[in-house]
Parts: structure tokens; sequence; C-alpha cells
């Protein structure tokens, strides 16, 4: 007897109800119509293709980047006597032929059976000319920003798995993600050869998770931060990412000094090093990790209290998906930013490094440098910051204040207070010398920046114009203009065009397109 979509979930899964948007991309799916499904890290994607799997006799076959996560997908199939197997370089040739066998046995049965493989293997001749013969229901994509170069991790392997349009155009193609905006959804379309796919954007909002940015003077007083941070979060485990190799090693011998449970991982590390840091994460051996963007794809631990970013990620799309690895079992956990001014030449640096490459794509180098831009401005403040997000990504849900981020609740219990050299122990006596200098510049920073009533209400004009703009278009209102570009409006009062080139964040375009009108919000005041 066929179930219904709910009864299956239900005796199948063993969940009461559906997590926004599944079931729509699931009666896409089954429907036989192509779909781009967007849904938050933690918010259930696999059920998008696991539900229908079942629905529909047949093989599914989902595209799946790391070994580890395919293993773990496969595991918590069979606990739920779901026939599924993965393929893998990992394996003898004897195994791999007793799961081609049981699949061609499910098949002949009338029965489904789902398959995980890597998007190299789908390029193999031999995998090629076997799936143009097989029942196949269906095609799921995992990580689909990965098809895209002007995703945040774009990889050449996933560029070619138009190869499956390709071969077997009478299947659909379900393609998932959990970051990817709307020029990305074009492109992956395009580069997937999909057919006037549904679009399903859900989840972006993360009501359990405090985001909190601050700017840093340099290192130690980075350092700090996060000592601070770690204090404030005694239990669950702790992710902290960096920019480089060095910076994890670095960050990661100077926590050990204090905090038992601290390790490090990196791309450089042999595959039996990362493979014990997964482990002893996993375990909760290892509480806090500090981690190069190297980890993360696939991880899925419910206890992450606390995210901190030592540094700028080169996106939002990066930053989003990174942040979305705290709190995954609905607890608040926090996730905290740290800036510096050098953390963008870091960045920059890197984007010149591609831009030097005989073969670089200009077009993707300008995608680089707007992103970079954006993630600046998104830094330097606006608006609420979830909604921001909700809004940057084109989510079906959209809030005016979230309530729960340093915009909307600076005074929150999850907030992390700024360390007053609480932790200068752990420096050497002349970086203590320049953490307290570093901590007065910072201080004395704030007190020129206090505005005075005349100010507060030029900067209370241009808040209302950047919104009111910034929901014209849809847009986030970091996207506009940043919070420091309005105060410095504010407090300097430009009333020519040529004054409004001195103003941090208007180069000539901006002035161009917005200054009119700046001008004219300055003259209300």
């Amino acid at each position: 007897m066929n179930l219904s979509l709910a009864d299956l979930l239900h005796t199948r899964f063993g969940h009461k109800a559906f997590r926004p948007g599944q079931k729509d991309v699931i009666e896409t799916v089954l429907s036989g119509r192509d779909a781009l499904a967007v849904m938050p890290t933690g918010g259930g994607k696999s059920l998008c293709y696991q539900v229908p799997a079942l629905s529909l006799s047949g093989l599914t076959i989902v595209i799946s980047p790391l070994i580890a996560l395919m293993r773990d997908q496969v595991e918590g199939l069979k606990r739920l006597g779901i026939q599924a197997a993965s393929l893998h370089s990992g394996q003898e040739p004897s195994e791999k032929i007793a799961i081609f066998a049981k699949i061609q046995s499910q098949i002949d049965q009338g029965e489904h059976f789902v398959l995980y493989i890597s998007p190299e293997r789908v390029q193999k001749p031999g995998f090629a000319s076997w799936i143009k013969t097989r029942k196949i229901a269906l095609f799921a994509i995992d990580e689909a920003h990965c098809v895209s170069q002007w995703g945040h991790d774009f990889r050449p392997d996933y560029h070619k798995l138009k190869l499956l349009r390709e071969l077997r155009p009478d299947v659909p193609i379900l393609a998932l993600t959990a970051t990817a905006t709307p020029i990305v959804l074009r492109d992956i379309a395009t580069q997937l050869g999909l057919r006037d796919p549904a679009r399903h954007v859900y989840g972006f909002y993360r009501s359990n998770l405090y985001c909190q940015v601050e700017t840093c003077d340099g290192d130690d007083h980075k350092h700090a931060w996060i000592h601070e941070s770690i204090e404030k979060n005694p239990d669950g485990r702790i992710l902290i990412y960096c920019g480089t190799r060095k910076q994890t090693e670095e960050i990661s011998q100077k926590l050990q000094k204090t905090f038992e449970g601290v390790a490090y991982y990196h791309a450089g590390l042999t595959p039996e090093s990362r493979s014990a840091v997964q482990n002893s994460f996993y375990s909760s051996e290892t509480r806090i990790l500090v981690a190069t963007n190297a980890f993360g794809m696939g991880i899925d631990h419910p206890d992450i209290r606390l995210v901190i970013h030592s540094q700028m990620p080169a996106n939002i799309e990066s930053y989003y998906q990174e942040i979305g690895r705290a709190g995954r079992d609905g607890k608040e956990s926090t996730c905290l930013l740290l800036y510096s001014k050098k953390d963008k030449a870091l960045h920059s640096f890197f984007i010149r490094q591609s831009q030097s490459e005989t073969d670089s794509d200009p077009v993707y180098i300008t995608q680089r440098w707007k992103a970079l831009d954006m993630m600046t401005q998104f830094i330097e403040g606006g608006e609420c910051r979830h909604s921001g997000i909700l809004t940057y990504f084109r989510d079906t849900q959209r809030i005016k204040s979230c309530g729960h981020c340093d915009s909307c609740s600076p005074t929150s219990s999850m907030k992390i207070v700024e360390p007053r050299n609480k932790f200068s122990h752990i420096f050497s006596l002349g970086k203590k010398t320049r953490l307290r200098k570093a901590s007065a510049k910072k201080s004395a920073a704030r007190t020129s920046q206090s505005l005075t009533k005349e100010e507060e209400l030029r900067m209370e004009v241009l808040r209302e114009w950047r919104k009111s703009y910034a929901d014209s278009l849809d847009l986030p209102a970091f996207v506009v203009f940043s919070n420091k570009t309005l105060q410095a409006l504010a407090q300097q009062n430009p009333r020519t065009l040529n004054g409004l080139s001195e103003i941090h964040g208007l180069g000539p375009k901006k002035i161009e397109n917005f200054g009119k009108l700046l001008i004219s919000c300055l003259d209300l005041t």
C-alpha cells in the first residue's frame, strides 16, 4: 500500500512533520521536474531526495563530495532499513561488484536503492555506459554550489556534471546547497543543463544564533577575544576558523597553554592526521578545534556552541555556511567574527594572485572583488544582521529585526563582552604592552566616534533613506551603504560632490549614482 508523504516521513524516518520547504521540494521532485533547493546547513536537505527515493521505484543517484559524508549517509539509511551504498576509491573491487549486483537485484524486483558517488566517478567511461541502461529515478547533486565558479567553493569536477543530463535527459535532477545567491543559482541551472527548474529557497533564518562582529586592532587583541569567548562557553564544542594554515597552528598552540582538548585542522595535514582530528572532534575528545575552511563540509555535530572567525571570510556565503554549524540542536549559540584591516589585505592578496595567472577569468576575478567588498560592508554594519542575510539570499521568509544580533540586541546575555586585558598573561611582556595600548586606542576611537545631537539627526535621516532605498530593490541595507559610511557622512556633513569623495566607502561610481540624493538627505537636517 502506498503511504502518504507524511506517513512515509513518520514511519520510515521517525519525524512528525516536515521542516519548512521540504515538502514543496519533494513534491516538485515527484512531479518529475528539475529543482534547485537552497536550505541552510542542518535544514534537512537530505530528506528532499531520500523521501522521493522511497516513493519511486528504481535507482536514486546522489553526487556527494566527501567519502566520510557518503559513509555517514549510507549508515544512517541502513539503520532505517533503507537499501543504500556508496562507491568510492577506498573500496576493493569485490565490494564494488557486490554493490552493483545488489542494485540490479533491487531494481529487478521493482524496489528502490540509494547510491552515493563522487563527481569524479560520473566521468569514468565504464560508469557512464552503466547508467545509460539502468532504471534511474533521480539524480541528486549535494553541495551544488561547487558547480558554479561564482560560488564560494568551486570545484572543477563538479563543473563537468552536465554529463548527467546528456547521458540521461529523461531523469530529473535535484540540485541542493546550503548557500547560493540568485547569480549562483542561475549558473548552477546553466552548468547542469536544468530545464525550467523550480526554485525553493528556505530556512536561512537561524533564530538560535547570536551574530556578533568586532573590529580588532591586531592579532593580540583577537587572541584576547578568543580566550574571553571560550571562557564564556564552558560547555559544548567550539570551532575557530582561520584564514591560513599557519594561523591555525599558532592559535592552537596558544590555546593549549590554557585549555584542554585543543587541536588544529588544515589541508596540509596527512589524510591519516585529518581523519584522526575529525574522529577526535566527533567523539568530543577534542572540544576546541582551530581550522581553515577545509574543515566543515558535511560536518553535523549538534552541540557546537561557539563559532569564531578569527579572520574575515572571503564572502558572505562562506561566512553563513560556517556559522551554520553552530546550534544544530536548536539551542542558543554564539557566532563571533573578529575583523582587522589586514584581513581584507590577505584576501586582496589571494585575489591578485589569481588575477596574475594566465588563464584567470576576468569576470570571475571581478565577482571575487565584489564579494569581498560586500563582506566588508556586512562587517561595517547596517540594519539587523539576520535580516540582511535573509535578503541577501532572497529567502522566502523576511524579518525586520531579529532581536539576537549585535545590532538588534547589543546587551544580550549571548554577546561576548570585550576583554579588558584579562588574558594578557598568555603573551610576552612586550605583547602585553601592545595589547593595553590597543585597548586604549580602541577606547579613544569609540569616544571620538560619539555623535552630537545634530549628527545623530543626520544619521537617522540617512538610515531611513538607506532602508527605504534598499527595501525598494529588495537589497540588504549594507549593500547600499555601511553604517561606517553613514556615520562619516553624518559627522563630516559634506555639501558638494567633491566633498563626498572624502567619505569612507564613497567611490566615483557611488557618488555618480547617489551623490545628489545624499546631499538632499543632509539638506533635510
